[in-house]
């Protein structure tokens, strides 16, 4: 698989209804630029909100996959983040005009077969990977659910299933680099048990369902009167039973059902936003147990963000000195905060602030505790910013940049005389129209003490 990110060569459509509300949906999945991730936007509602495809948006996992955002959501997602993701689409925005995706034949073949079809485009953005250094678990114990992910150079995934079922037995299912995914998982359905019918019923689920899209399990002998309830049910006068399932008379796998809930798993996994390289083990997994894990895969992954990329080494000339600070910043003392830049590129920055007890702030912030406002920490990380993007115009002394919009501010730790700061400030979008948006964190040595997303505009100086 490539290294680089990709996106569709063209849009694809898809339409069909809901498995649980039963609506009539179009969906048609859209080429979007590097490191966009796959988005769904609602247009069906006015504005047409998003809705990242992360875990940090599950809210629901009982039937199916649901994320939501601002109020928005979308549920059912993991067949279509199944085909998009495994078969190496990193960006796409997917435009929808129902709360749920359609659930075609209950895999996600037509997804893959039109992915395939239609091709990716290679972007030049890296993609972004987490590689597994160590074991990692998650359990259920008293499900008897377990999904353990081992260090490896690649990602593969070995799936067991085994539900007490005569009809189902025990299942295994593998997926490793090289297999087709579009041939060997993609056809596979979703099932249900016939006694779990009625329930999803009275739930008010499961309106799309139907034995075209669903395999049906039946464990035990079914009555006549059962049968005729079915044949009601599912409005199909030849309902039968074959071989354990309901009229589905010839499975695409033996062991398709493993197959499937290893389909779900990969779509599930998608949510990270980032690929894994790693091996994972699988027993019983599920929609809850696959998200949480990814839950706390990324509450590692930002943990071990928590830490400075770039190394300060005072021996080293400065990047920019005070002198160049002062020619690129229209700030000065004692509102200068940023003492030298020693790292800088296109998308990224990195300096520091030598914090004393001269600074003018002690005498009030706290006389007998003192401690460097957090405003203050903000406002040193947007200076840092200012630099970068400033870099951009060739006379960045006759501009300055002014917020429009902070978010996500975190203090973590406080900084006190004594320490020396460290910015770290990350682009997380092209420069457009003057207007920059940034990741900012304030580090004391390895302990990150300010972390803040940053939106600033580039504004001409009046004369």
């Amino acid at each position: 698989m490539s290294n680089k990110q990709q996106t569709l060569k063209a849009p694809i459509s898809f339409s069909g209804k809901g498995l649980h509300t039963g609506v009539s949906v179009n969906m048609t999945i859209r080429p979007a630029q590097a490191d966009r991730g796959i988005v769904f936007r609602r247009i069906d509602l006015e504005g047409c909100p998003e809705i990242p495809a992360l875990c940090d948006y599950v809210v629901d996992t009982s039937r199916g996959t649901t994320i939501e955002h601002a109020g928005n959501r979308v549920s059912t997602i993991e067949h279509v983040m199944s085909a998009l993701w495994t078969l190496g689409v990193d960006n796409a925005v997917i435009d929808i005009d129902a709360a749920e995706t359609p659930i075609m034949d209950g895999s996600a073949r037509e997804y893959a077969r039109a992915i395939v079809e239609t091709g990716l485009e290679e972007q030049e953005a890296e993609r972004k990977y987490f590689q597994v250094t160590e074991k990692m678990v998650y359990t259920i114990p008293e499900k008897g659910v377990a999904i353990i992910l081992f260090p490896d150079d690649e990602f593969s995934v070995s799936l067991h299933v085994d539900y007490n079922s005569k009809i189902i037995g025990n299942q295994y299912a593998t997926f490793n680099p090289g297999d087709d995914f579009s041939v060997k998982i993609a056809p596979c359905r979703t099932f249900v048990f016939l006694h779990e019918l009625e329930p999803l019923m009275k739930m008010n689920l499961i309106k799309g369902g139907d034995l075209d899209n669903a395999i049906v399990v039946v464990e035990n002998p079914v009555p006549d009167d059962q049968l005729e309830h079915l044949k009601k049910i599912f409005n199909k006068p030849d309902i039968r039973i074959t071989g354990g399932y309901l009229n589905n008379l010839e499975l695409r796998f033996n062991n398709e059902l493993a197959r499937h809930k290893l389909l779900d798993l990969l779509g599930d996994f998608a949510l990270l936003g980032q690929r894994i390289k790693g091996r994972v083990w699988a027993t019983r997994p599920g929609h809850f147990a696959n998200t949480e894990f990814m839950r706390q895969l990324k509450r590692t992954i930002r943990k071990a963000g928590e830490k400075p990329r770039y190394y300060y080494d005072c021996r080293k000339p400065a990047l920019y000195d005070i002198n160049a600070i002062r020619h690129m910043l229209p700030h000065r003392p004692p509102f200068l905060l940023v003492d030298r830049i020693f790292h800088c590129d296109e998308t990224s920055v990195a300096g520091i602030k030598n914090v004393t007890m001269n600074e003018p702030f002690f005498v009030g912030h706290f006389p007998e505790e003192p401690v460097m406002p957090g405003v203050l920490i903000v406002e040193a990380m947007a200076q840092c910013s200012g630099i970068m993007v400033l870099r951009s115009v060739p006379d960045p002394e006759n501009y300055s940049t002014y917020f429009m919009k902070i978010d996500g501010v975190k203090f973590k730790h406080k900084v006190v005389p004594g320490d020396t700061l460290q910015f770290e400030i990350h682009l997380l979008e092209p420069i457009r129209r003057g207007v920059a948006l940034v990741e900012a964190k304030a580090f004391v040595g390895e302990t990150l003490a300010c972390e803040a997303t940053l939106m600033a505009q580039i504004v001409k100086n009046k004369k």
